[in-house]
């Protein structure tokens, strides 16, 4: 009787099993069986504009272990063969085996310490070669080696902080890695199949399949050459000016693409950021204004020649000082009343001449020009970060504000804005918002240019044409002084180099007034004068030297040593030769 009851309560049961319990259970086997893998999309590369790679993904390992499941099973294969080591044993080897072959990276202990952890799962080291993760896994396959894309940099430092780096998981931290991290970054697939009991895969059970689609690739205007050079005059001016900090930016004239974007201190993103503690990640070209002082006074030079207030030639008595609502400005230098030129004041930098044309101009005109110029506005070069400065509206001028405007101080904006607004000079008047990128290519598609950004009309071509002409005096040389400019170092023999030079007070923040002792030391400048084919920003943050080491303080050395690099390296012909202008009248 007893064995009847047995019988009839398992035959009821597997009657439930196979009728009312059988797709549950049915259900329940295909998800044990089932697996789903991503299938990792690989980030697009970031080239140069000539195609050369500036960041591209390779393949790499990541290397994992199992410390709970592997202590187990090789303690239990312990107790049955006396003969194999023990976890602690074994994990001993692995630690010692996996540093040697990761070249001592990862030390010994830190390893072991991972093995010998509570987690069900961890990772042993990231981004490891292909040929040296299997060499792990074929001496311990207690380790896993899961694919892994590896970002490499092949410049090293070269426009770091342009190009940016990514995480771990391949994410963009920072730079153009991170504000086109969705286009560098692809889409993941999925791929789903059934597993057997010893963990292989069923043949013919994959389902489900959803393909990666892999990123973008990007080419960038930048030149790695040109980029190159930049960076490496700007560590050395800034090691010969014991400046703070030294930046600079090339522009292509004519289209207002960034060459090079350079400064110093950047940092190495094929090394672990953690190790470089003093490099400097963020990109101050565009992240950083400043107050550009007299560079600035381009701006009052193309109103006052746009609106008719004055030509190169005429010639104006000015006094050692100007008193403009309420505030007294005086020039750099004592004198009396001076006969100047239009082109000497701005070649001697004048900065009561200056504003004696400001004034003619007036200050609606003059502030619609700083706008037309794109001065605090963000350029949309697509960098991250981007700052648009600072310039006061026009409802907002105190009493003292058209009196430090026109002369570089009030007012504050970027490298780049401060190279844009010499573009536009160069480009005959019409302003190019610079741009960084070129084109786009997705997986298997041909290359998309980016738009080309709306061009702006500032002033006229003549008038362009004449402050160019004009700013060559800044360049000039003169043995007796009176028609040299302020920055003759900045000439390049056999050119015409147009420029300004430009030196204005920090602010102090313990007072928050203009510093007697800090400078922001700048020059922007265009090659070649008459056939304009470059735009160099330059800034200096509190030099003690000029660029070049040499006394006094100035950019102007830094600028001439670029200028004649680039131009003969493109095999720019030489200028035809150009009268001497008069700074000083007679």
């Amino acid at each position: 009787m007893f064995v009847a009851v047995i019988v009839t309560a398992i035959a009821g049961r597997l009657v439930v099993v196979h009728t009312l319990e059988a797709r549950s259970l049915a259900a329940q086997a295909a998800a044990q069986r089932e697996y789903t893998v991503v299938l990792t999309a690989k980030r697009g590369s970031i080239l140069d504009r000539y195609g050369r790679p500036l960041a591209y993904t390779d393949e790499a390992r990541a290397l994992t272990f199992l410390p709970q499941a592997v202590r187990t099973a090789t303690d239990a294969a312990h107790r049955r063969d006396p003969k194999l080591p023990d976890a602690a044993k074994r994990f001993a080897e692995i630690a010692k085996g996996v540093s040697s072959a990761l070249g001592g990276s990862i030390s010994e202990a830190d390893l072991l310490a991972k093995l010998n952890g509570p987690e069900k799962f961890v990772y042993l080291a990231r981004s490891v070669a292909t040929d040296v993760a299997a060499r792990i896994v074929a001496d311990f396959p207690e380790v896993g080696a899961d694919p892994e894309n590896l970002r490499l940099y092949p410049g090293g430092t070269l426009a770091a902080n342009v190009i940016g780096d990514v995480n771990y998981d391949g994410n963009g931290l920072m730079g153009l890695e991170s504000s086109m991290d969705s286009v560098l970054g692809g889409t993941n697939g999925s791929k789903t199949y059934d597993r057997g009991s010893d963990g292989a895969i069923i043949p013919g059970s994959a389902r489900n399949v959803a393909p990666a689609i892999n990123g973008a690739t990007v080419r960038l205007t930048l030149d790695s050459d040109i980029q190159w050079f930049v960076q490496s005059q700007v560590y050395a001016a800034k090691a010969a000016s014991g400046a703070k900090r030294v930046a600079a930016v090339v522009l292509d004239a004519r289209t207002g693409e960034v060459l090079a974007m350079a400064n110093d201190s950047t940092f190495n993103p094929s090394r672990p950021l953690s190790e470089q503690r003093d490099a400097n990640l963020d990109n101050p070209s565009v992240t950083t204004p400043f107050e550009p002082g007299s560079v600035n006074k381009v701006v009052t030079a193309a109103a006052a020649l746009q609106y008719g207030v004055t030509t190169p030639t005429a010639t104006h008595t000015v006094p050692g000082s100007i008193r403009m609502a309420g505030v007294t400005v005086k020039d750099a230098w004592a004198h009396g009343p001076e006969r100047f030129t239009t082109t000497g004041i701005f070649g001697k930098s004048s900065n009561v001449g200056t504003l004696m044309l400001a004034r003619q101009v007036g200050e609606k005109r003059f502030a619609d020009l700083v706008t037309a110029f794109g001065l605090g506005q963000r350029t949309g070069v697509s960098l991250p970060g981007e700052s648009p400065g600072q310039v006061p509206a026009l409802s907002q001028w105190s009493g003292g504000s058209f009196a430090n405007l026109p002369i570089g101080q009030g007012l504050s904006m970027t490298l780049l804005q401060m190279a844009s607004v010499y573009q536009t000079i160069a480009n005959d008047g019409v302003r190019i918002p610079p741009r960084i990128i070129v084109a786009e290519t997705r997986d298997g598609h041909r290359e998309s240019p980016m738009p080309e950004p709306d061009k702006v009309t500032v002033v006229s071509p003549e008038t362009a044409r004449a402050v160019r002409d004009m700013f060559r005096a800044v360049v000039q040389d003169d043995p007796t002084g009176r028609q040299r400019g302020t920055g003759p170092q900045a000439g390049v023999p056999g050119y015409q180099i147009s420029g300004k030079t430009g030196t204005a007070q920090q602010v102090d923040p313990r007072c928050n007034c203009y510093s007697n002792s800090r400078y922001n030391i700048t020059f922007a400048g265009i090659a070649p004068a008459d056939n304009p084919r470059y735009v160099i920003g330059l800034v200096l943050d509190n030099p003690r030297r000029s660029s070049d080491g040499s006394g006094g303080q100035s950019a102007a050395p830094l600028f001439g040593t670029i200028a004649g690099w680039l131009l003969q390296r493109a095999r720019v012909p030489y200028s035809p030769p150009a009268p001497r202008l008069a700074l000083e009248a007679g």
